[in-house]
């Protein structure tokens, strides 16, 4: 066992503070990363938060990190030390499944092992990645190319993944218009990805706020939801809606937006249920979906597609100390659009 400095929410909705926690022997198939990065999610603050329902305390979060090799097992071959990394939402599924035999981890018949707030198969809790190191079997690590900054790279390996997989699931390209719903984290990302595969997108936002944002990162349109108008402008517009928030929706009135077979994909969850009138989808063969992350295989493709276009997220680079504040942050949509953790100041 190593110990390792690392930022912990110690109960439900408690203030992150600064302890140590425990790492296991790096192992056969294992790589030790040293973390230089951590991205700040907002499953982070549901979770630490209790939100989403009873979890594990003290509770490391994190599962946007990007690093950097410095050991690897006797069984490696993956990875070698001063390898650029990056680990995301899980570390562990069974592997045996059809999901995991299909590379979709991510839906593991059996659950898979959560980067944090989880019990991993050696029965001891999992914690993320506002820690120095991690300690993480080569399966489930993933290569940064050289052509990301480390620091933009993290909030590819959850807010990236999460918008690229249902994109290239739905076939988002050339001739399709998809509208992203929500500018923060998760949205700006599914509008830079959105561009690159070549749709038309139009971001539908609260307001018009971060309109000039969603233009430069590559959106075509732009619409505020507040205003009723929209509804009756775009109505029978869009392939694919992908919703980023995760607030509850009044979704009879976005699937009204959908063409005949839309699609409806949500990537934010809400704490609370929502409600449906079935006839919005009937009328209109449209689908209701959700999309989690992408398995291994899909988040290297992610990688590898970023950088071949350039981008990463776009960043505000924070310390440690200022975890807390950035939650409240978070939460006050006050952040353009994903705080970083240097890992450094851990």
């Amino acid at each position: 066992m190593t110990t390792v400095a690392a930022y912990a929410a110690p109960a439900a909705k408690a203030p992150l503070e600064r302890t140590t926690i425990e790492r296991r022997p790096v192992g056969e198939q294992d790589v030790l990363i040293e973390i230089k990065f951590a991205g700040i999610c907002h499953s982070d603050i549901h979770q630490a938060r209790e939100g989403w329902g009873e979890a594990i305390f003290p509770m490391v979060p994190g599962h946007e990190i990007a690093g950097v090799v410095t050991e690897v097992g006797s069984g490696v071959t993956k990875f070698a030390v001063g390898d650029r990394v990056g680990v995301g939402c899980m570390v562990d599924s069974c592997r045996e499944c059809d999901n995991c035999r299909a590379g979709l981890e991510q839906y593991c018949v059996k659950g898979m092992t959560g980067t944090y707030n989880a019990v991993g198969r050696d029965g001891e809790p999992t914690y993320g990645g506002y820690s120095t190191h991690i300690v993480v079997d080569e399966a489930y690590t993933v290569r940064i190319p050289e052509g990301l900054a480390l620091d933009e790279a993290a909030p590819l390996l959850c807010a990236g993944i999460t918008t690229y997989s249902p994109l290239r699931h739905w076939n988002v390209g050339p001739g399709k218009k998809v509208a992203i719903l929500g500018m923060g984290g998760l949205g700006h990302m599914g509008v830079k990805i959105a561009h690159a595969l070549g749709a038309e997108v139009t971001v539908l936002s609260q307001s018009l706020r971060k309109k000039d944002d969603g233009l430069k990162l590559g959106a075509d349109h732009y619409y505020a939801t507040s205003d009723p108008k929209t509804f009756d402008e775009l109505r029978g517009t869009f392939d694919v809606i992908l919703s980023t928030v995760s607030a509850p929706l009044d979704l009879d009135r976005f699937l009204s937006l959908l063409r005949a077979d839309g699609a409806f994909v949500n990537v934010g969850a809400p704490e609370e249920p929502v409600s449906l009138n079935l006839f919005s989808v009937i009328a209109g063969r449209k689908t209701l979906a959700g999309s989690s992350i992408g398995g291994i295989r899909e988040t290297q493709e992610m990688l590898d597609f970023c950088a071949e276009h350039g981008f990463g997220a776009e960043i505000e680079l924070i310390s440690a100390a200022e975890i807390n504040e950035a939650y409240e942050r978070v939460l006050a949509s006050d952040v353009r659009y994903r705080f970083v953790i240097d890992a450094a100041t851990i």
